[in-house]
């Protein structure tokens, strides 16, 4: 195998020289010409070659014309073992704008198979081999020619400029990103000045009070199955509480589909229950909205869950748990969308960089947090399981 090729979703290119410098920078020389990269290695002994071609749909558009819907007819004719994954694979390869294709003298060995793979964990985004097999960007494989599943939890990333189109500004967005940008810079907190601004008030489309009053109250007891299924307690017992109480509160219909898939499985996957009961990181960003929490603080620690829950159980019915909420303002609800759309940034920069989250934050806290307030802005009329996490 000689060919190695990494697809990213990306709103440019900057980055890219960086990364291959940084992969590159010990016991290699680099040449430049345009868009293409010649590494050779500097040791007297087994001196090799390396060719790493870069291109973009704005650089060369005839390539993603012809390959991306070839690439899509490839992974569609394989017989997906878990069709979910194939969905998220299918999604992926749509919103593909930046080519990475790494080419070496010889057959790839362990080491290069290993620079090739810290390349791809740097830039984000896919590799792709030349038998098919289909790596995330922590090189662990999604999916093998064969349709059978990989180890990796893969999730599917957009940039914002492919999902989005070019940026639309507004004097309102300006003002919102320069106010979490002082906030950023208070916490000494890194971030970018390109990463784009959130929709204005009016390009947003609000859930309404009682809506996300009743999809709280729906996720948090799901949660309590989550949290049962993950710990690997009596399910029979806990699958009755848990549809009892829906019932009560009259909030069946506001389960996701991911949610009731959970409930209903008869055997649920440990891994599916946990990522569900991580959101209540995402439950505990709704009842802020909803007034029920003073402050969203920075995600450096789990929520309070004895609160969490108490806010729901204390009431009979939810008429009385709807009767205790006060839905905050658009504007603080998109500032603190902004707030942690930037945050979300230094976590994903700091861990392709092989560094710890700055000052102390914990991602999947960020990113469920997410999950909750673009899902409560209508942000891109996403639903709440295919919340992109761009940044």
């Amino acid at each position: 195998m000689r060919f190695f090729t990494i697809f990213a979703s990306k709103n440019d290119m900057d980055d890219i020289e960086n990364r291959i410098s940084d992969v590159f920078a010990k016991g290699y020389e680099i040449k430049k010409n345009e868009n293409e990269y010649f590494v050779k290695s500097k040791g007297l002994f087994n001196r090799h070659k390396i060719s790493i071609r870069v291109a973009s749909e704005d650089t060369d558009p005839d390539y993603f014309d012809k390959n991306i819907p070839g690439m899509m007819g490839f992974y569609d004719r394989i017989p997906f073992e878990d069709e979910n994954l194939k969905g998220l694979v299918m999604t992926q390869i749509s919103v593909l704008n930046t080519m990475i294709a790494i080419e070496t003298e010889k057959d790839i060995n362990e080491g290069k198979l290993q620079l090739f793979t810290e390349l791809l964990s740097q830039i984000g985004g896919i590799g792709f081999l030349p038998n098919g097999i289909l790596l995330d960007q922590e090189g662990l494989v999604i999916v093998y020619p064969d349709g059978k599943s990989g180890p990796s939890n893969f999730r599917p990333h957009a940039c914002t400029r492919k999902v989005m189109g070019d940026e639309i500004t507004s004097e309102e967005g300006e003002q919102r990103k320069d106010k979490t940008i002082v906030y950023l810079k208070e916490h000494g907190i890194p971030f970018i000045d390109s990463l784009p601004q959130l929709p204005s008030l009016t390009q947003c489309e609000f859930k309404s009070q009682e809506f996300i009053a009743r999809r709280a109250v729906a996720l948090l007891i799901v949660i309590q199955y989550a949290c049962d299924v993950a710990q690997g307690n009596d399910l029979h017992e806990s699958k009755d509480f848990v549809i009892n109480m829906l019932q009560r509160f009259g909030v069946e219909e506001y389960l996701t589909e991911n949610e009731s898939k959970l409930l209903q499985d008869e055997e649920p996957k440990v891994q599916d229950a946990v990522n569900v009961s991580w959101q209540y990181e995402a439950y505990w960003a709704l009842i802020w909205a909803l007034g029920l929490v003073d402050t969203l603080e920075l995600p450096v620690e789990v929520c309070d869950s004895n609160y969490a829950i108490k806010v729901v159980s204390s009431c009979d019915t939810f008429e009385e748990f709807y009767l205790k909420t006060v839905m905050r303002s658009k504007e603080e609800m998109v500032d603190e969308a902004d707030k942690i759309y930037r945050l979300h940034w230094a976590c994903v920069n700091s861990r392709v960089q092989g560094q710890e989250a700055p000052a102390g934050m914990i991602e999947s806290i960020v990113m469920e947090r997410r999950r909750g307030l673009f899902w409560l802005m209508g942000h891109r009329n996403e639903e709440w399981d295919d919340i992109s996490m761009d940044t």
